[in-house]
């Protein structure tokens, strides 16, 4: 019996739509990455401050996230939320927010210790130029702690991104959905399977050259300094 590997490339639809769930998937992580990582500078900034109030929610979040699966945060946002508030996003909408909220806590914490980690003599002496403490914090905290972290965010991203494959659970059409779908009509599970590990090396191998671009250009005095 002839043995052929690879036999998944001779259907072009099946190509097609392992391109289109590996940008769904790149999509999605992006996207929820920002908008976490703009979450989370509120976060870990009003646990930083001891905001009255704002830093026992905010830490009370960030607890709750990092202390339970994403699989359970999923199908809580994609099935838990529109029954109770009554509204209807499609599932990708569902998976956005789920990661965006996931990403969040994780950044949060880390950009904490990026906070605590700047002198807050610095902070001090640019209040006593007159700078008020919100802008100080924002000037002067905020870039010496993103620059100081920014590994430890980057390598938190990629990580994130290589746990997206859950949300093919509730039906996005990610890249693991993709697979899965071709898996179920070809029986070619390890052909699959290595096809999909390949995908996501190659995507987590961008994410990484972009973000040591980035890192290059924003925060070089951070590098020299290492």
């Amino acid at each position: 019996m002839e043995f052929r590997f690879f036999e998944i490339y001779r259907n072009w639809d099946y190509v097609t739509l392992l391109m289109q769930g590996a940008g769904m998937s790149a999509m999605l992580t992006l996207c929820g990455g920002v908008i976490g990582f703009a979450f989370a500078i509120v976060l870990s900034w009003a646990r930083h401050m001891q905001i009255r109030i704002a830093a026992p929610l905010a830490t009370a979040y960030v607890e709750f996230i990092r202390n339970t699966p994403l699989i359970v945060q999923l199908f809580f946002v994609a099935f838990g939320l529109p029954l109770l508030l009554g509204y209807a996003w499609p599932f990708w909408a569902h998976a956005l927010l789920a990661l965006a909220l996931n990403f969040s806590a994780y950044f949060a914490e880390i950009l904490r210790a990026g906070f605590r980690s700047v002198d807050t003599g610095q902070r001090e002496a640019a209040e006593a130029l007159g700078l008020r403490p919100i802008t100080a914090f924002r000037l002067i905290v905020v870039p010496q702690a993103i620059g100081r972290m920014f590994p430890s965010l980057s390598s938190q991203f990629v990580f994130l991104f290589l746990t997206t494959g859950i949300i093919a659970e509730i039906g996005v059409r990610d890249l693991t959905n993709a697979g899965m779908f071709i898996d179920s009509r070809t029986f070619r599970t390890f052909e699959v399977y290595i096809t999909l590990t390949v995908i996501y090396i190659s995507i987590s191998l961008l994410y990484k050259a972009a973000m040591a671009g980035l890192y290059r250009w924003r925060f070089p005095w951070a590098e020299l300094g290492r």
